[in-house]
């Protein structure tokens, strides 16, 4: 006997290609969800930590756990260099003008995103990414660090900022270790003032090396340094240095949440205002870029 909801193939040659119309209709139109379904679906629900393209420059999507999980296994095994790269609109922008920057992006070991003009322009291409900005990944770090006493050595910020910083972070993770600071000027270093930086930094056998230089400087200083410093981490973090030492006021928790951070310290910092463009810049180059790979894909179908 014949399934009920499968109609038989006799009667006339007109009914029998309509039947076969109508299931080509059908198996191609399944296909097509099938294919938008696993489009939509970000590659970190099927792999741990993923790698996504963002305009052609490398996000990671990847649970903190897991980040903090694989710092800890560098610190307490090979301890061979890395560095994380913070990722937001800028970073971006700069990657697609700037080669040595995207190489920077592309051959870190992880590239948060940071920002919501990253994920914007993720969005508009058909994929999922979430924010793990700078300052908050330095309090995961500290927190997580506390138990497996990593030490981290903070270089950056005006005078007096490296200092504070530890200070606040200690009071805020008791038998946190600080294994040195360093400020270094803003001007061009000596030779010999930057061997003094680096002997300084490789005496103090830091687990972390947090680089707040501001963007793109922190950056291409640790593309310089990597090979002459003895750190298993390095992470440039910008103005979390600021943000941590109290000396510029982090934005409140309700505007990071719906991601307008860059507006409230625009507002408050009319001297950024120039970044804020290239940001936005950014933002929409990268959403065209999206929008054109998406048409492109749904073209191909």
């Amino acid at each position: 006997m014949m399934p009920l909801d499968v109609p038989t193939l006799s009667g006339s040659g007109e009914e029998v290609g309509s039947f076969k119309y109508r299931r080509l209709l059908v198996v191609h139109r399944d296909r097509y969800m099938d294919r938008k379904k696993n489009m939509a679906r970000p590659q970190s629900q099927l792999n741990p930590c993923a790698i996504e393209m963002v305009a052609g420059v490398k996000i990671t999507c990847c649970a903190v756990d897991y980040a903090l999980n694989a710092i800890d296994e560098n610190i307490q095994g090979v301890r061979d260099r890395h560095y994380i790269s913070i990722t937001n609109t800028e970073a971006v922008y700069l990657a697609r003008r700037i080669p040595s920057h995207m190489d920077y992006v592309t051959h870190a070991r992880f590239s948060f995103c940071d920002g919501i003009g990253v994920v914007i322009a993720a969005r508009v291409a058909g994929k999922k990414i979430w924010r793990l900005n700078g300052p908050v990944l330095m309090l995961h770090c500290c927190q997580y660090g506390v138990a497996r006493r990593w030490r981290h050595f903070f270089c950056g910020g005006k005078e007096g900022v490296a200092e504070l910083v530890s200070q606040k972070l200690t009071e805020r993770y008791p038998c946190l270790i600080t294994a040195g600071i360093y400020c270094p000027p803003f001007r061009s270093m000596t030779r010999e003032e930057d061997q003094e930086m680096v002997d300084r930094i490789n005496a103090a056998k830091p687990d972390i090396l947090w680089v707040g230089l501001g963007l793109p400087k922190q950056e291409r200083w640790i593309a310089e340094h990597i090979d002459r410093v003895s750190a298993p981490w390095f992470i440039g973090v910008g103005a979390a240095f600021d943000y941590h030492a109290g000396t510029v006021r982090w934005a409140p928790s309700y505007l990071r949440r719906a991601g307008l951070e860059w507006l409230y310290r625009s507002c408050r910092e009319p001297r950024l205002l120039p970044r804020a463009v290239r940001s936005l810049r950014g933002v929409l180059e990268a959403s065209c870029v999206g929008i054109k790979q998406r048409l492109e894909r749904c073209t191909s179908y």
